[in-house]
């Protein structure tokens, strides 16, 4: 009996091995066919990191605000006899803009000459009896006194009929005319906006903790929606004496050429105050992923025959287009992947074809902006 359980457990023992060796030859076979039939290592574009000369921006959105603007309007009541401009009509300090009707004070102006030329010719006689004693000083006095009162009328009424011709007080561009001609005014009656816009000034604010990035005489750039891409370029001129206490910021006021006139006041504009130029590492913002944890991008390492990519951690400087500056994590000459880095893990090969790039430009102009 035990001679028979011996035979039966080696057999068992050698059916078993016998299986084991073919599944272990079967899984050897199956690894071998994987490798040979293995997805080739994912393809990336790259560049190579370099240090470039970037020119660092403040950045705000701004006001644009007329050098001189007013709205022209009357201070004495009348009928409009004469209107002498075109709405949106650009003029110059001096042009008339409207003539109230002065046909009343015209007559005042005449009678108080004739008082005036009257007692001239009283003033001119008494001068010749005083000097031979015909009269005393004080009806000479008296009668000096009077042509100086009819002068001072003449001068009253021409003065009245001047405030009654409004002219332009700058050179500017009109608004709207607000008026017709036989129109009734009151006193303060709105008539036309002038403005002046050519400089124009540009309004904006600054946190506290760049205060001393800005100071008057630094250049500015500004670009307004609805003009396109078009840049108009200026400087600082003046800046506010205090902080506001509810946001922190400092107003500071820009002062800009507008020779086409295509800045209008009341436009919002984004401003850019100009930094002094330094070196940095600039890359696509395309070859950065972001995350929580921090961000990373892809360095391209030579591993033997091919390639591998190295996960690293950067911290991000300011931004400007398509670029992104670093701060910290990169060298100049290190090579990094640009394009298709959703699909890495750190240590894995890679294959680089850079026949086509993706787009990189510290100014972009895409289409239907």
């Amino acid at each position: 009996m035990k001679k028979r359980m011996g035979i039966m457990l080696g057999v068992v023992v050698v059916f078993l091995a016998m299986i084991t060796f073919w599944k272990v030859t079967q899984v050897r076979a199956a690894i071998e066919m994987g490798k040979k039939f293995a997805p080739p290592p994912p393809a990336v574009t790259t560049t190579t990191v370099k240090l470039t000369q970037w020119q660092p921006t403040l950045q705000a959105v701004g006001t644009l605000q007329a050098v001189s603007g007013v709205t022209v309007s009357t201070d004495l009541p009348g009928i409009v006899a004469l209107i002498g401009f075109q709405s949106g009509a650009t003029v110059q300090k001096g042009d008339r803009l409207i003539q109230l009707d002065s046909q009343q004070e015209e007559a005042q102006l005449r009678a108080a000459e004739a008082r005036r030329d009257w007692t001239k010719l009283q003033l001119d006689r008494q001068r010749n009896l005083v000097d031979t004693g015909a009269i005393s000083k004080s009806d000479f006095d008296a009668a000096e006194t009077e042509y100086r009162q009819a002068s001072a009328t003449v001068d009253e009424a021409r003065a009245l009929i001047a405030r009654k011709n409004i002219v332009a007080p700058f050179a500017g561009r009109l608004g709207i005319r607000q008026v017709d001609v036989g129109q009734y005014l009151n006193v303060g009656a709105r008539i036309v906006q002038l403005e002046s816009v050519d400089p124009i000034h540009v309004n904006f604010a600054v946190p506290q903790q760049n205060l001393e990035q800005v100071a008057v005489g630094k250049s500015v750039r500004l670009t307004a929606p609805g003009l396109g891409s078009e840049e108009f370029t200026g400087e600082i001129t003046a800046i506010e004496a205090r902080v506001d206490e509810t946001s922190r910021n400092i107003q500071v006021q820009a002062t800009v050429a507008n020779p086409q006139s295509k800045l209008r006041p009341g436009m919002f504009a984004n401003v850019e105050v100009l930094l002094p130029e330094k070196e940095v590492i600039a890359i696509p913002a395309s070859s950065v992923s972001y995350a929580p944890y921090g961000d990373t991008v892809f360095v391209v390492k030579a591993a033997g025959e091919g390639k591998v990519v190295e996960q690293r951690f950067i911290k991000i400087g300011p931004g400007r287009g398509d670029l992104v500056s670093i701060a910290s994590g990169l060298q100049a000459g290190d090579e990094i992947v640009t394009s298709g880095a959703f699909k890495l893990r750190n240590g894995i090969p890679v294959q680089v074809n850079n026949s086509v790039q993706p787009s990189a430009d510290a100014n972009p102009t895409p289409p239907n902006t």
